[in-house]
């Protein structure tokens, strides 16, 4: 699996994500012929050498013609419908209309409306809308799998933009990085900014330490600011995951229910499994003066805290959430389609130091197999456990299991 992992020593910008991307080894030719579908005007991309602190990268530009209005009031659909019109590779769609959704949704939650009253300013620009995209299209082009991201640094003391003084972190990126392990300084000014911490936060499935991984590439990407007390770059690894496991972060969230019906419980965990949740379960305990209650629980990415929080308060009589932040790890997860006599079914293999540990048939290929044949689905689950034992026999690349 190819992964990236994002060391954010001096912080990051939208442009620097797609800098590093470039300096890593993604075709600036490329990412110019996928951008040039974006219906945002006439632009010129631009990636040049740049070095900070003697240390050498890319510095990514985005050129508009004098008379180009850099800051429209770009709505969320706006945002969404370029996306759509662009045609650009799925996965790179999604992720940059995830992106805008989530900076949305963070915009509302500091204006106090809905993601649909949300105009956004400088994210509304173009040279913004092209890093945000950019950096999505560039990850595809590395056909990168995975994303990973050290700890954000945020700065310190306060910065001028439309909204006037405000404070460092921007509220909007204070928002963003609810959930997330992050630190002030050591520069005073903004080290992060809005877009950047949107995509990372968008994106990486953990901020921590870059997990065990054989790198192949590594990218600086340079921002605006030359300082003397720390090179201004973001820095990129890009490799395949080791096969002895990932770790990740994960958020835990916990509600104690002793006046609520075991329906609403249940829809509750239909509506956070349906937003986004790992998962989400109900056990039963005991609360003060002997009450019988449910406990309800849900894991989740940091990226979705708010949402699940948002859900718990609104949907249950809960009056208050508790946190847990977790690492997890995880084996490395693949797919094997087998044959059997009820069709194709898909097996779900877990790796770890070259060993396959577990495989399982994919429970909804199984059902939906044995709803066409009308037999029962364990039936449909062990004809699949046979065929991949049969395949396992025959290719030599499946050896090693234990």
């Amino acid at each position: 699996m190819t992964v990236a992992y994002f060391d954010c020593f001096a912080g990051a910008g939208g442009d620097m994500i797609v800098a590093a991307l470039l300096d890593a080894g993604c075709d600036i030719d490329a990412l110019r012929a996928g951008l040039g579908n974006l219906d945002i005007g006439a632009c010129t991309l631009a990636a040049e050498p740049a070095g900070r602190g003697g240390i050498s990268g890319t510095k990514f530009d985005v050129q508009l013609s004098p008379d180009d209005d850099k800051h429209p009031h770009r709505g969320l659909k706006d945002c969404l419908d370029l996306i759509k019109r662009a045609d650009l590779p799925t996965r790179a769609a999604q992720r940059a209309s995830e992106i805008f959704t989530r900076l949305a949704r963070a915009e509302a939650q500091v204006h106090g409306c809905t993601i649909a009253e949300v105009h956004f300013h400088e994210v509304g620009a173009v040279d913004s809308i092209v890093d945000i995209v950019g950096a999505c299209l560039a990850l595809e082009l590395l056909e990168i799998e995975q994303i990973f991201c050290s700890v954000i640094p945020v700065g310190s003391g306060t910065i001028t933009c439309q909204h006037g003084t405000i404070p460092v972190p921007s509220p909007a990126t204070a928002e963003l990085l609810r959930g997330f392990k992050t630190r002030q300084g050591p520069i005073a000014g903004e080290m992060t900014t809005p877009t950047a911490a949107a995509v990372l936060t968008t994106l990486a499935g953990r901020l921590g330490d870059m997990p065990a991984m054989d790198v192949s590439a590594v990218g600086y990407g340079a921002g605006t600011r030359n300082s003397d007390e720390i090179p201004n770059l973001l820095r990129v690894f890009v490799g395949e995951l080791s096969d002895c496991g990932a770790v990740d972060t994960v958020v835990e969230l916990t509600v104690n229910l002793d006046d609520c019906t075991g329906e609403i419980i249940g829809a509750t965990i239909e509506m956070l499994l349906a937003s986004g949740c790992l998962d989400a379960w109900a056990a039963p305990i005991v609360m003060k003066k002997s009450r019988p209650a449910w406990q309800l629980s849900v894991l989740c990415g940091p990226a979705d805290v708010s949402e699940a929080e948002d859900i718990l308060l609104t949907q249950t009589t809960s009056f208050g959430v508790r946190r847990r932040v977790c690492q997890r790890s995880k084996l490395t997860r693949e797919f094997h389609t087998v044959t059997t006599p009820f069709g194709p079914i898909r097996m779900k293999l877990g790796r770890r130091g070259g060993s396959i540990l577990t495989a399982s048939p994919e429970f909804d290929d199984c059902r939906q197999a044995a709803q066409s044949h009308a037999v029962p689905v364990k039936k449909v689950m062990d004809a699949a456990r046979a065929a991949f034992d049969a395949d396992d026999r025959k290719n030599p690349a499946q050896k090693g299991r234990k």
